[in-house]
């Protein structure tokens, strides 16, 4: 009954088609299975459809039919059209079927489980061929009869799946196979991990292996639902479709129309209508949307001049309250590419957006308080203009790093016919403008919009009504991008139509859809544009977005339709499509295969830390490719590189192992801070082959470096653990005597345990040598083995360390709190001795001669340095812990970075007791900060 009311709106919506177009399509939408054992879907819309013509390697259900199966058991390249009833052969099509013996798909569904932060995901295995009509359209809740029997066959030859995460690495394992034949695993709800990947064992069923399935899985995003008296939010009569999705989760979008606003978290497999509250705006207001931005839980809607926030419970004016001129906005844009590991970083400092009006520009932040960035009068500054030239804000768009914005401006002098583009870029970490070498001239009322892409160096394309534009290589090569046969125009080759939208996805393809439905497509770093065989009739109205698994899909919007079938998302084979157009080029690609093991787009270097990435390019000998390392950012990096060579049966196989690296020795350097800073920063790099072009399908890795304090790391000592305490806060009394300082008076001191955890009983006549462990949120790492030193935090001085300076190997007097006390006077402990001012003992050249038998106050892992105490009597101590080792991390950068966790995972809590535990409670805690009633005392 589905199966039939879907084939029923498709019919609906070929009723609205005018223009003869075909297309084809599988019962999957997952293309990479596309093979010689896939059931081909042929569709022709229009009157004029006669029959189709098909090569002798495939055979047709139905010759005459303009929707009919085709089946091509014979891989290849197959030759495809259909001919008119004027007998005269339309759009032909070059159809690449290969005889892959990967088959079969995971399918998955998701319940979130909120009590715990959870998500339980059920797997099973499918054959598109075999599917049922609700698996095929990812509407299914469990397997089918056919795919519980396949999935239970494959469980029994050894087949299970594996969720891998590609940001962080991490695996989550199923449990047993289920009565019902699907596979459970448990993964915990997270939005900095969101990339997922299912993967089985190599194991085959009547020659058929499973796909690997990369999918997108992150906390829930829930959509706004509005009471039915909320009135419509629509663009201008006319618009074409505005869509706008989060950045890191394509698949929640929302699309502007002519007649309403629509939202969806599943790429509209289900959706809500977006409407304003009745009274808040005009008649004339709620049909003029400009823009549109789609943030996590909020909406941002430009009207006319004035931007509006949108919430679950509120819609409300942006103005001079947040910051923001309240009239007179001419745009808005906010990040187009997800860096979510370095953007958590410093989350709170980060701006999510930028507006600007004629002549200011303003950053808007995670609360949506907004502040004055730049004016146009600093941006002449920049240019070195006069006062009397025109200067405009065109647009304002996020660079892929992270830390830079563009300016893109119009200047002209006279402004009579052109004016003149130029870029201004602003790096946040230097607070640095720099005018790009980057100058185009346009039609003095061209309105130009732009993206950069995802490159290493800064590569954008910018466009027009009517052309597209490229900057390759960091401004360095400029130019109007032109098809094959020199034409810039691409009005004059969709009939009229102008540019409508242009979409770029992760792998370096750029779409360039027109009004009129007509595609042309763009490589990135290749100056020429191709049109691509018509896909949609010209008549429908369409957008391009992302799926779940980050390919390009056309959106249909048909207003004349019933209102649960006026959306319809249509899967578009964009790779198919383009080795139909690549067939017979000259410019073929100039190596066969090109391979690396980059499986993150970001990681964090510290010091002392590497990273090693592989990568082999095999080619036609005597070509002499190279493997090629373009970076952008701080140059703070250094990395070599080891090739080895392979040459057989007329191919070069070369293999390059590349470590990135930092050379800086922080050891007895006069400005230890300076240059820690100096050396931290972020790196961009992009590993290539020397030679590519359009024909190459290899995605070239493009990743980020980040160098400098990790914040998912942490250190603590071994036996000390802060969670599961029970105790509570109390306070107890230090003895002067006992007190580094000598006051005149005893130091009262209140335990926090909220603040220090809790505290652990010790022999009086145990020696306590300390553990230091470095963790990061998947647990533990390594042991530290850098030295480190420990204070007590309420200035007691009465314990002592169990070794001297000689028996360490100290060949000059160390450095002992003493020592660095008298040398910084007035100084906080904290800042008194570190990793800034560390002097080691070991060598001649540094320090000086002294007396070696005094107590070495240095310890790390390997050296048994202890602390002792007085068996005299208990007492309680508090230690904190310092890092001291220039060349590792210090704890003071990570206290600057996460002020906040340093109490629990810095500060040891050490206590010393000859008694039990309760006889120091009654001697030394005066003060119970939770007393009985019946027992307080009266005044």
């Amino acid at each position: 009954m589905l199966g039939r009311q879907v084939e029923a709106v498709l019919l609906l919506w070929l009723s609205c088609c005018v223009l003869a177009v075909w297309r084809y399509s599988m019962k999957s939408t997952i293309y990479s299975i596309f093979s010689t054992r896939s059931s081909i879907i042929l569709e022709y819309e229009g009157d004029t459809f006669k029959s189709w013509d098909i090569p002798e390697g495939c055979k047709v259900q139905n010759k005459s039919s303009p929707k009919t199966l085709l089946y091509c058991k014979t891989p290849g390249n197959h030759k495809i059209s259909p001919i008119n009833i004027n007998d005269m052969q339309e759009d032909e099509r070059l159809l690449t079927v290969d005889s892959s013996n990967i088959c079969f798909l995971w399918y998955y569904t998701v319940v979130d489980v909120f009590f715990n932060l959870s998500q339980i995901i059920t797997i099973w295995v499918y054959d598109p061929e075999n599917a049922s009509p609700e698996e095929l359209q990812w509407t299914a809740k469990e397997p089918s009869v056919n795919s519980m029997v396949l999935t239970k066959q494959m469980n029994t030859l050894g087949q299970y799946p594996v969720i891998y995460t590609l940001e962080k690495g991490l695996k989550y394992d199923p449990g047993p196979l289920t009565p019902d034949g699907t596979w459970i695993i448990h993964l915990p709800m997270t939005s900095d991990d969101i990339i997922k990947q299912i993967r089985g064992n190599k194991v085959s069923f009547q020659d058929c292996f499973i796909a690997s399935l990369q999918f997108l899985l992150t906390f829930p995003m829930n959509v706004i639902s509005d009471p039915p008296e909320y009135e419509p939010l629509s663009l201008p009569a006319g618009s074409p479709l505005l869509a706008s999705w989060h950045t890191c989760i394509p698949t929640f979008v929302l699309l502007a129309t002519e007649h309403e606003t629509f939202q969806t978290n599943n790429s509209f497999q289900t959706w809500t209508k977006v409407r304003a509250p009745p009274g808040v705006l005009t008649e004339a207001q709620r049909h003029s949307l400009r823009d549109v931005i789609l943030l996590d839980q909020r909406i941002l809607f430009l009207v006319e001049g004035t931007i509006y926030l949108k919430t679950k419970d509120s819609f409300k004016i942006i103005d001079e309250n947040n910051g923001i001129a309240g009239t007179g906005i001419l745009g808005f844009s906010k990040r187009r590419w997800c860096q979510i590991r370095y953007l958590y970083k410093l989350a709170s400092k980060k701006s999510l957006l930028f507006a600007w009006s004629k002549d200011v520009v303003y950053a808007g932040y995670t609360n949506l308080r907004f502040l004055v960035f730049t004016t146009i009068s600093k941006l002449k500054d920049v240019l070195k203009l006069s006062p009397g030239d025109t200067l405009e804000i065109m647009t304002v768009e996020y660079l892929w790093h992270p830390q830079e914005v563009a300016f893109m401006l119009s200047h002209c002098t006279d402004c009579s016919t052109i004016k003149d583009v130029r870029i201004v870029l602003f790096n946040s970490m230097h607070s640095k403008y720099v005018l790009q070498d980057f100058d185009i001239q346009v039609a003095k009322e061209t309105q130009l919009d732009c993206r950069f892409l995802l490159s290493a160096m800064p590569d954008m394309i910018l466009w027009d009504g009517h052309s597209t534009y490229y900057s390759h290589n960091n401004f360095t090569e400029v130019g109007i991008i032109e098809t094959d046969s020199g034409n810039t125009n691409l009005s004059l080759i969709a009939e009229g139509s102008k540019v409508h939208n242009v979409v770029a996805d992760t792998t370096g393809n750029i779409l360039v859809k027109m009004e009129n439905n007509d595609l042309f497509y763009i490589k990135d770093g290749i100056a020429e544009i191709v049109p691509l065989s018509r896909w949609v009739n010209t008549t429908a109205e369409t957008a391009l977005v992302l799926d779940k698994s980050f390919q390009v899909n056309i959106l249909h919007y048909n207003q004349n339709l019933d209102e649960k079938y006026q959306l319809h998302l249509q899967s578009y084979p964009l790779v198919l499509e383009l080795q139909s157009k690549n067939k017979g080029l000259e410019d073929m690609c100039p190596y066969l295969t090109f391979q690396h093991d980059v499986h993150s787009q970001f990681y964090h270097l510290d010091k002392g830390d590497s990273l090693t990435v592989w990568t082999q390019i095999v080619y036609p000998e005597n070509r002499g490719l190279d493997i090629l390392v373009d970076y952008y950012g701080s140059n703070i990096l250094t990395w070599t590189q080891n090739t080895e060579y392979e040459i057989a049966s007329g191919f070069c196989t070369k293999s390059m192992i590349t470590r990135f690296f930092q050379t800086t020795n922080y050891e007895s350097v006069k400005n230890y801070y300076d240059l820690e800073k100096k050396n931290t920063g972020l790196t961009l790099i992009k590993i290539r082959p020397s030679e590519y072009t359009r024909t190459c399908p290899t995605v070239i890795p493009v990743f980020e470096i980040s160098v400098g304090c990790d914040p998912t790391k942490y250190i603590q000592v071994q036996g000390f653990n802060n969670t599961r305490c029970h105790r509570r806060d109390f306070s107890y009394v230090i003895d002067k005597e006992l007190l580094r300082d000598s006051p005149h008076e005893n130091l009262k001191v209140r335990y926090e345990v909220a603040k220090y955890g809790c505290p652990r009983t010790v022999d009086m006549e145990e020696m306590f040598h300390p553990v230091v462990e470095l963790y990061d949120e998947n647990g533990f790492i390594k042991i530290v083995d850098a030295n480190f030193i420990l204070w007590e935090v309420h200035g007691r001085n009465d314990y002592m360390y169990n070794s001297t300076m000689q028996q360490n190997g100290c060949i000059n007097e160390a450095q002992t709190w003493d020592i660095m006390i008298e040398e910084n006077p007035g100084v906080p402990m904290e800042d008194i001795w570190g990793p800034q001012n560390y002097r080691p003992c070991f060598s001649y050249a540094i320090g000086t001669p002294g007396d070696l038998s005094q107590p070495y106050e240095i310890i790390n892992y390997s050296n048994k340095n202890a602390l002792k105490w007085s068996s005299s009597y208990a007492a309680m101590y508090v230690y904190r812990l310092k890092v001291l080792d220039p060349n590792y991390r210090s704890s003071i950068y990570l206290v600057a970075a996460l002020v906040f966790v340093l109490m629990l995972t810095f500060i040891s809590v050490l206590v010393l007791s000859y008694f039990w535990y309760s006889k120091i409670y009654r001697r030394f805690i005066i003060e119970p900060l939770h007393k009985p009633p019946g027992k307080q005392k009266k005044n």
